[in-house]
């Protein structure tokens, strides 16, 4: 117990006193006796880092991307699609059928029939004009299935050839609305409408007069189908994919899209009847992000800087001095390590100019995918966080002590079994900085953490052929003496 207390009470007195610089060798002689003396040391260290192309990252975001833009700063296009599917609540039901007076030849129809892309954000001009394709899905995305950001539906032929396949020519500014309905947020909330009101046909030759009456007319035959989000995605509605086809000049950040089916039913009097099916997080939706390659790829080249470009883009890799950290230090516990990543501010003062991404996550290389995959969260041991200050200009992790202890432990370890492992283990002290998204619980935990899918992008100072000053790690060690 004395140990711990002793220590901490030297760290917050290290901060304290000068800043914990280079001349707090002697606080532990105001702290202990002679019989248990704590000795501080401090010590600093160049930090090396690189530039790592991301070539996709796991697509787990529950925002579809959709458009193309440039990167000013860079000269990077980036284009987005998605595929969205819909879900329906447990034991969906429709009006009986026999109260739709929506008929043609006797038989149900919808009147109308669209898809809704709601979003509440975008980059870019939201007049640029747009283009793109929604395609019926032939079958299902495999659930269970760890989708990447270059998953293309078209390209793994999960596309229904023969399917729905419907243009749309589109601004994100609808100039159709007016200024009052736009700027009452309770009458108009930005989307892209996608109509589905041409004759379409089944996968058994059926032609309905719109893809509205094919879903009506499935509830009917089996309601079954729709008792939950399952059985209409395998048996109804597989989903649809988002393609962009041209123009240039925006991007949208989808959050809800909606599958709206408008029918007429009596119900003491004739009511105009609407049923929805939405993107929810019980389906799955994936974004496919394509970037310039070449343009990445000479980025990443840039040895002046680091790049932290997304999505999926470019990350920066910081190898740790993790043998000179504690060469000479057996004996010392590491209390601190703090390392600060300066930004370097854009060259171009657009508009358009891509803002940094706002929170970073330091994790081994080695966990580069497993630690999206498996879900984890930070646990400030192997994995840390740091939010971009505007007022330093920085991004600090403040203590990444426990990933010094940790790589030098499976150094330790590893050579003991192994004396060739360094060999088979080179980037055994080097780390990874990503962009992410983090959720926050009511108490302001974090309880999930995402890839940033967002558009980001910034300069770092470091590289090999660094012009300005060395990137440094500062230590803060410990140690009792017992004389």
């Amino acid at each position: 117990m004395k140990t711990i207390i002793y220590t901490v009470i030297a760290i917050m007195s290290c901060i304290t006193i000068a800043s914990c610089d280079d001349t707090t060798d002697s606080i532990g002689n105001s702290l202990t006796d002679n019989m248990d003396m704590l000795k501080v040391t401090t010590d600093t260290f160049n930090v090396a880092t690189r530039s790592i192309v991301a070539d996709s990252v796991l697509s787990r975001s529950t925002t579809g991307y959709l458009g193309k833009i440039r990167d000013i700063e860079t000269g990077n296009y980036i284009t987005g699609d998605f595929m969205a599917q819909f879900s329906t609540l447990e034991n969906y039901k429709l009006p009986e059928k026999d109260s739709i007076v929506s008929l043609q030849d006797g038989e149900v129809i919808a009147d109308s029939c669209s898809i809704r892309l709601f979003y509440t954000d975008y980059y870019g001009d939201s007049l640029a004009t747009m283009n793109i394709t929604a395609y019926e899905m032939n079958e299902p995305m495999k659930e269970g299935v760890k989708y990447y950001s270059n998953f293309d539906p078209i390209a793994e032929g999960l596309i229904r050839n023969d399917g729905m396949k419907v243009n749309k020519t589109y601004t994100l500014t609808d100039l159709s609305i007016s200024d009052e309905d736009r700027a009452d947020e309770s009458s108009y909330t930005p989307n892209i409408k996608i109509n589905l009101n041409k004759p379409y046909t089944d996968k058994n030759g059926v032609t309905y007069n719109n893809y509205g009456t094919y879903i009506m007319r499935m509830y009917y035959e089996d309601p079954d189908r729709f008792k939950n989000s399952y059985n209409f995605i395998h048996e109804v509605c597989p989903g649809f994919y988002f393609k962009t086809n041209d123009g240039i000049g925006s991007m949208a950040y989808i959050t809800v899209s909606q599958l709206n089916i408008y029918f007429r039913y009596l119900n003491d009097s004739t009511y105009v009847g609407t049923t929805s099916f939405s993107a929810t997080e019980e389906v799955l939706q994936t974004t496919n992000i394509s970037n310039d390659k070449q343009n990445i790829a000479d980025l990443a080249n840039d040895n002046t800087c680091t790049y932290l470009k997304t999505p999926a883009g470019i990350f920066t890799e910081i190898t740790l001095p993790v043998d000179e950290i504690t060469e000479n230090h057996s004996n010392d516990t590491i209390n601190t390590a703090k390392i600060s990543l300066t930004r370097i501010n854009n060259n171009t003062h657009d508009e358009y100019s891509l803002s940094a991404p706002s929170t970073l996550l330091m994790i081994p290389k080695d966990s580069l995918y497993t630690f999206f995959e498996n879900g984890d969260n930070v646990d400030y041991k192997k994995s840390f966080i740091a939010t971009y200050s505007s007022s330093t200009n920085q991004y600090t992790f403040n203590n990444i002590s426990g990933m010094i202890t940790y790589m030098a432990d499976i150094k330790k370890k590893g050579l003991a079994e192994n004396s060739s492992w360094l060999n088979e283990h080179p980037d055994w002290n080097k780390v990874v900085v990503i962009p992410v998204s983090v959720t926050t619980n009511s108490s302001s935990q974090i309880v999930k953490i995402v890839h940033d899918m967002s558009l980001t992008s910034t300069k770092l100072v470091g590289g090999s052929d660094n012009p300005y000053e060395p990137i440094k790690i500062n230590v803060i060690y410990s140690k009792f003496n017992h004389e």
